[in-house]
Order: C-alpha cells, then sequence, then structure tokens
C-alpha cells in the first residue's frame, strides 16, 4: 500500500473512532440524566467531557492495565448497561470493558457479560435524596457547588439548596458571588449556566434555585423557610473547628448533619475510603474531613501499612500557597507566613503526620511532618520517606500500588500515574485526592528504605473526598461497580 493509501486508512480510522466516540457520549448523558446511572473510565469523569478528553482517557485506560481498551468496547459496554433494568449506579466502564476481554470466551455477548456483573445491583435499596446547605463559599465551598451542580442530574443524591455567606446580599454582592463560580483562575469555567436573582435573593444554577442567606452566626437561621429540611450543613468557613463551635449547626430549624472541610477536634477525622465505615452516620452527627495532604497521604500509607508494615517515616509536603499566606511581605501571626506567597519557598509546619493516626491508629507515633509552601496557585506534592518492615523492590512496590489503583476500597482515592514527563499543573483537576507517581519511586538496595511521591491537588482532589463522604453521612451512596 502507498504512503497516501496508509494515511486515507488512518483518517478514516480516526473519523470511525471520533463518530463512536460521539455515540459514547450520548449514552454516558442518556444514562446519568435518564437512568442516574454514571459511568466513569477508571474513576476519570465521563460527564461533560468532549470527544478529544475522552479518547485521550481511552488512551490512559489502555496504558494501565497494559491492554488496548478502545471507544469501540466502551460504546458496546455503555450499549449493554442501557438496555439493562439497572438502579441508580456508578460504574467503571473500564474495569468492566478489561474483565470482559478476560473472559469473552466465557459470555455469548456483552450484555450477558454485564447482566452477570451486575446481577447484584437489583439488591440496592432505594436512596432518599438530601438537601445540602454550604456555610462559607470560599475556595472549596465554590469547587464543592460546581460539582454538586454538574452532578445533580435528576435530584436523587445531594440537593444544594442554599448557601451561607457574612454581610448584605445585594445586587453587586450576588453578582459578585456568580462571577466567582462561573470563573476561576486555576480550575477554569464552570460547565453551566449562573444568573444573580436579587429578587429571591438566589443564584439560579443550572437552572436551578439556590439559595443566598446572610446570617453571623449559625443558629440564628431557619432553613425550614426555605423549604429545606434534614439537611447536610458543609461547614467550609475554617471558623468552627471542634464539637462545640460546630453543633451550633445543630441548632438551626432543618439541619440534621454537619461536615468540616477541615481537621475537627472532638469530631471524627475521615478520609473516605480509608476509615469512613468506623463512624455511623446514624449514630454521629459532625464529621471532619480532615485535610487535604491528610487525604493525599493516608490512602497511600493504608496500601504500605497493609502489604509491607511502616517502621517509621517522615512526610515533606511541597504544597501551593493558600490565602492563609500573605501576598506581599507583612506581619502574620505564624513564623514565615508573613513572605510574599508568590515569590518566595516558605517552610511551615503541618499536622498531617500526626493526622493519619486518627484514620489509621498502627501508625501512631510514627511519622514526622513538615511543610514547605511554593509559588504556584494550585497543584501540591506530597514526600514520604518510609522504613519498612519487609522488605520489597521497585517492581514489587509499583505494582502493589497498581492493584490497589486498580482494584479495593482504595480506587477512587488512589491514581496510579504512568508519565514520565509528570509535573504539578498536570494533576490540576484530578479528582482522586493521592497520584502516585510510579516513575519518581525510589527502593533502595537494601529494599526496606523507600521514598514515594504523591500528587494531590489540594482543591479539587479533596473536593471530591469532601463529596465523597457527604454522601456516605448523607445515606445517598449508589451501587457502585469499580
Amino acid at each position: 500500500m502507498s504512503l497516501n493509501g496508509t494515511y486515507e486508512n488512518e483518517l478514516a480510522f480516526q473519523a470511525d473512532r471520533r463518530k463512536a466516540t460521539v455515540e459514547f457520549i450520548k449514552i454516558v448523558s442518556d444514562l446519568w440524566y435518564d437512568k442516574s446511572i454514571e459511568l466513569v473510565l477508571f474513576r476519570n469523569q465521563l460527564i461533560d467531557r468532549n470527544v478529544s478528553e475522552i479518547l485521550n482517557l481511552h488512551e490512559y485506560a489502555g496504558a494501565f492495565v497494559q491492554k488496548p481498551i478502545s471507544i469501540f468496547d466502551s460504546v458496546e459496554i455503555a450499549q449493554a448497561i442501557k438496555t439493562l433494568d439497572v438502579p441508580p449506579a456508578k460504574l467503571d466502564i473500564g474495569k468492566l470493558t478489561y474483565e470482559y476481554h478476560l473472559e469473552d470466551q466465557k459470555y455469548n455477548n456483552a450484555t450477558a457479560f454485564v447482566a452477570s456483573r451486575l446481577k447484584g445491583a437489583s439488591k440496592n435499596e432505594s436512596i432518599k435524596p438530601k438537601d445540602v446547605i454550604l456555610y462559607g463559599f470560599g475556595r472549596i465551598g465554590r469547587l464543592v457547588a460546581r460539582e454538586l451542580m454538574t452532578k445533580t442530574g435528576k435530584g436523587s443524591q445531594m440537593r444544594l439548596r442554599a448557601i451561607v455567606t457574612r454581610g448584605k446580599v445585594d445586587q453587586t454582592v450576588l453578582e459578585k458571588r456568580a462571577s466567582l463560580l462561573r470563573n476561576d483562575s486555576v480550575h477554569g469555567e464552570f460547565s453551566g449556566t449562573v444568573i444573580a436573582d436579587l429578587e429571591n435573593s438566589a443564584l439560579i444554577i443550572n437552572g436551578t434555585t439556590v439559595n443566598i442567606i446572610s446570617a453571623n452566626a449559625p443558629e440564628e437561621i431557619d432553613y425550614t423557610k426555605y423549604g429545606i429540611n434534614d439537611a447536610l450543613v458543609i461547614d467550609n468557613t475554617g471558623a468552627f473547628r471542634d464539637k462545640e463551635a460546630l453543633s451550633r449547626h445543630l441548632q438551626s430549624k432543618g439541619v440534621s448533619k454537619v461536615l468540616l472541610t477541615a481537621p475537627g477536634k472532638g469530631i471524627p477525622n475521615i478520609v473516605h475510603g480509608v476509615n469512613h465505615l468506623e463512624h455511623n452516620p446514624d449514630t454521629v452527627d459532625i464529621f471532619s474531613a480532615a485535610s487535604c495532604t491528610t487525604n493525599a497521604i493516608t490512602p497511600i500509607l493504608k496500601a504500605i501499612e497493609d502489604t509491607f508494615g511502616v517502621k517509621y517515616g517522615h512526610l515533606e509536603t511541597i504544597h501551593a500557597y493558600t490565602n492563609d499566606q500573605n501576598l506581599v511581605d507583612n506581619f502574620h501571626s505564624k513564623y514565615r507566613r508573613g513572605r510574599a506567597a508568590g515569590l518566595n519557598m516558605v517552610i511551615t509546619e503541618t499536622g498531617a503526620g500526626s493526622a493519619v493516626a486518627k484514620a489509621l491508629p498502627s501508625l501512631e507515633g510514627k511519622l514526622t511532618s513538615n511543610a514547605i509552601r511554593v509559588p504556584v496557585p494550585n497543584g501540591s506534592l506530597a514526600i514520604l520517606n518510609l522504613e519498612l518492615d519487609k522488605a520489597t523492590s521497585l517492581e514489587g512496590l509499583n505494582t502493589t500500588m497498581k492493584k490497589y489503583a486498580l482494584e479495593g476500597n482504595l480506587v477512587e482515592q488512589i491514581k496510579y500515574e504512568l508519565s514520565d514527563e509528570l509535573v504539578s499543573s498536570d494533576i490540576v483537576g484530578s479528582s482522586a485526592p493521592a497520584i502516585y507517581d510510579s516513575k519518581a519511586t525510589i527502593v533502595r538496595p537494601d529494599g526496606k528504605n523507600v521514598v514515594l511521591y504523591i500528587w494531590y491537588d489540594n482543591e479539587y482532589g479533596y473536593s471530591h473526598q469532601v463529596i465523597r463522604l457527604a454522601k456516605y453521612i448523607s445515606k445517598v451512596r449508589r451501587y457502585t461497580y469499580y
């Protein structure tokens, strides 16, 4: 065949791939909006993705499992899911496709395979939607709002009903709130609509009313006046950090549960996927989602502890600067944080090393920690220097982490990264709180001293952990297949 003939064949194949991807996107949307079934590809979101993004995710999926996973496979499996009577669910089509190819001789067609794999879905209990209130509307609050509104679907899980802020609510304030939600210097434009509605003191987000409530104290609000009942308050102000202060939310009419987006005192500190099942939302009313760094390192440490055992170690987190630091040199109550955040690397403290023990008690007293704030607005890196009980090799360590990223209870928490070229901006927008850099891992000759590099989007990845925990607290977790 001539070179021109080869090129024409390549063009035809790419056209077929892109047409198949368009069909796949439609099936993904139909399943989500008609049946509340969310498809993901090895934990990567598929809703509101374009053709190129979908194809790139398939390239990653194939490299991840070291077996080709094409868009044509995904279309076949997605069509099979659509034909079956599956209740609201979250299904990893990458895992399904991979397993189908391993057992394609056993089943006559994709529908028979999918029906066999999802037979447990019929046992799923019905879900009662949960009203959600965001108390505060800063970096985490706005990202949580974006994700909740993007994934509202038919409203069968969590429904964002109100946002509480301080100060008066006039047209200017509403427009500013709307603008900050629409546009984000790090995460880009919101893929939806936001309209300021002064008459009703609300933001209309994707056509849905979200009340903007002004209050100086949690207990002064009667949410039932807004039609809100039995709600979960997600407190992202940072003003209330202990059980006594957070209990003030429960004095408000219409509130039944509280979730703090920071480490808390006297309340369960949860890293979803690691220790959330140890605390029953039927008996616990106030939870903490710990910190972004704790959510990044704890899933990795659990995998290492369960497999090799950890004698001791040190955590050094290279962290993006935050609003707590000064933009220019000025007085600050903490050492070094007064220096200009955009111009300096700043050594500071972190409690993540000791906080891990709240989720993994076996690591109590085994970790020291420190932090360096660096001049990037988002995207952080945790370096774990560990002494293990059992010796391993570089291949053995990476194989273990890949297994945890592919199956088990931590698949939402750990992403296994394959790239030799990864830098901090590449991980912005990752929903996994821990991104294991397999190419950077170091194992010393004795096999017991290892250095792990864990990337994390300290805003977006953490926000997804908050939402995962919120779903658990609200008892709206659907059937899942990972």
